[in-house]
């Protein structure tokens, strides 16, 4: 089979004003091309749809990953192409993909083999430039507190505790910790200080969940990045630069318009890790999807203990948006994996191992029918070393968890590999749903109460503890009046534990908190459990090592 950059390189894409008009009925003159094949949709234009009603919405999440994944995006895609093929108004909405993973290990986001998002290379690397405007106004922000400090510092701010960090789109760990101001009086006082990624920015979660840009600059301004000496909070209004940061990012805001390689709409806009952050595309971008389309397909970064918690305790609950049913996307290898198979041997047949790995799986249909009230069906995305013993067991195990389980194969088949999965999504749209949707937890529970129900009802642990570090920023937290806001919780995606090794469905362990922050303008307080880190360092073999450029441009290696 061909390499996905093979694929995509070959692949005869339509002008984006025919997808637009024909797919979405919008017409040229509410585009603002980038090029030919990808375009911005005039917010204007979004905002003249308010009355239309919202179409369904199926969020696509996963059990546990395997390093590699399991196939999240292309599953996304491949329904997406499975139900436009049926004649059914469909979208996709998908994340941004940051090119720190694009040229380290995980590679690109924008699907795989004969499901993908197309122009691809443009989306993998630069796209339309929604990055470059974060990054910038996220760094002129750090330029601006710095810049406060140097010429008298009237906001009192104490150095020690300023919080905002420069950003770039690229994993360096040599950035995570740095010196600041040196050389002299005329640069600045000399701090400690750091890089994140542009995905980890509290400005990318922002970006992703406003809906107007007078959301964006009120949030922008909500920001809080330092204390002064007195231990007030210092936001991003105090320094006046809230307009100045919205401005660059206004034309960011409009949803990116691109197609999947069989002619379906989809909008990629925004990209939030889906640890420190929410992990979900734009608000914007579904919202316009639902207003444009009659099913919208949507997906959460990592399982459904981290992206789809987070898709509904965050997302959800500030935009008033509901899924109507969920995809919960499975492999015979993850399953295998955590049935207690290394990754070198995951191609051996072993339907044991399979059974043994389905606590994992069972523990995430729990949580997102019982928990969060979600109606689901189970993709099992199919790899070519499956056996079709393997593959049946898991359908017949799901069926015992009272779920089905639709074996899929859009990988190698585009959207006619994916059209059981899409039978079984309408199925389940045209029935009532037997769930409540629900929160993990209330409002106004305490910050602590509301990490302690994750913990204990999605996770399965049995305690939460906290560094000492983290509790006192905790209760500075809710001293300055933000206990009511969600909690966002970061921690390693293969596992419920904190224990990237302790794989299946661990019960009774800990939690262990070591890190509170703030992120005041987004509406929610990151949680940090474990070796988290927002700034990613390379692996010994990056992908950047087998991207190319041809002699006649074209761009190879990309995956």
């Amino acid at each position: 089979m061909q390499s996905d950059i093979e694929i995509a390189n070959a692949a005869v894409l339509r002008p984006i004003r025919e997808i637009a008009q024909e797919t979405l009925g919008i017409g040229e003159e509410h585009l603002v091309p980038y090029g030919h094949y990808k375009a911005k949709v005039d917010i204007g234009y979004l905002n003249s749809l308010t009355d239309r009603p919202l179409g369904k919405l199926v969020l696509v999440t996963a059990l546990s990953p395997t390093p590699p994944g399991e196939g999240k995006t292309t599953t996304t895609v491949g329904l997406t192409d499975a139900l436009h093929g049926m004649g059914h108004r469909t979208v996709a909405c998908l994340r941004e993909p940051s090119m720190g993973p694009v040229f380290g290990m995980k590679g690109g986001a924008a699907g795989g083999g004969w499901s993908q998002v197309v122009p691809m290379t443009d989306i993998n690397l630069h796209f339309t430039g929604d990055f470059a405007a974060i990054a910038a106004a996220n760094n002129l922000l750090a330029a601006l507190i710095d810049n406060h400090v140097h010429h008298g510092n009237e906001l009192d701010i104490d150095v020690r505790s300023v919080t905002w960090k420069r950003v770039i789109d690229m994993n360096d760990r040599a950035l995570r910790e740095v010196t600041v101001a040196l050389g002299g009086h005329a640069n600045g006082f000399p701090r400690s200080d750091g890089f994140d990624i542009v995905v980890a920015s509290e400005l990318m979660a922002i970006f992703c969940l406003t809906e107007s840009w007078a959301d964006l600059k009120k949030r922008i301004g909500d920001i809080v990045v330092a204390y002064d000496r007195s231990t007030q909070p210092v936001t991003a209004r105090d320094l006046n630069a809230h307009g100045a940061m919205a401005a660059l990012l206004r034309d960011a805001l409009a949803p990116n318009l691109v197609q999947t390689l069989e002619g379906a709409p989809a909008f990629v806009h925004g990209g939030p890790f889906a640890n420190i952050a929410h992990g979900c595309s734009s608000v914007m971008a579904t919202r316009a999807g639902l207003r444009l389309a009659d099913i919208v397909v949507t997906e959460a970064g990592f399982g459904a203990d981290l992206g789809a918690e987070k898709f509904v305790d965050i997302k959800c609950r500030k935009s008033g948006l509901r899924p109507d049913v969920a995809v919960v996307v499975a492999t015979v290898r993850a399953l295998k994996y955590h049935g207690g198979v290394a990754l070198a041997d995951l191609g051996t047949e072993d339907v044991a191992a399979v059974e043994a790995g389905m606590v994992n799986l069972r523990r995430h249909l729990d949580n997102v029918r019982n928990v969060y009230g979600i109606p689901c069906v189970v993709a099992v995305n199919r790899f070519p070393t499956d056996t079709e013993a393997e593959v049946a067991r898991v359908v017949e195990l799901v069926a015992d968890a009272g779920v089905q389980a639709f074996p899929a194969t859009h990988f190698a088949d585009g959207g006619n590999g994916a059209k059981d999965l899409a039978e079984g999504v309408l199925a389940s749209l045209a029935q009532p749903s037997p769930h409540e949707f629900s929160f993990t937890y209330d409002d106004d529970a305490s910050l602590t109460e509301k990490v302690e129900a994750i913990a204990t009802r999605l996770y399965g642990a049995g305690i939460v503890t906290w560094d000492a570090k983290a509790r006192r920023r905790l209760l500075r937290i809710e001293r300055d009046g933000y206990s009511g806001l969600p909690v966002c919780v970061a921690k390693t995606q293969y596992s419920f534990s904190t224990d990237p090794t302790s794989l299946g469905a661990p019960s009774g362990h800990e939690l262990h908190v070591r890190e509170v922050r703030l992120s005041a303008g987004a509406g929610f307080v990151v949680v940090v459990c474990g070796d988290m880190m927002t700034m990613p360092g390379l692996p010994r073999d990056p992908s950047a090592a087998r991207i190319d450029l041809a002699d006649d441009g074209t761009i190879l290696g990309l995956s």
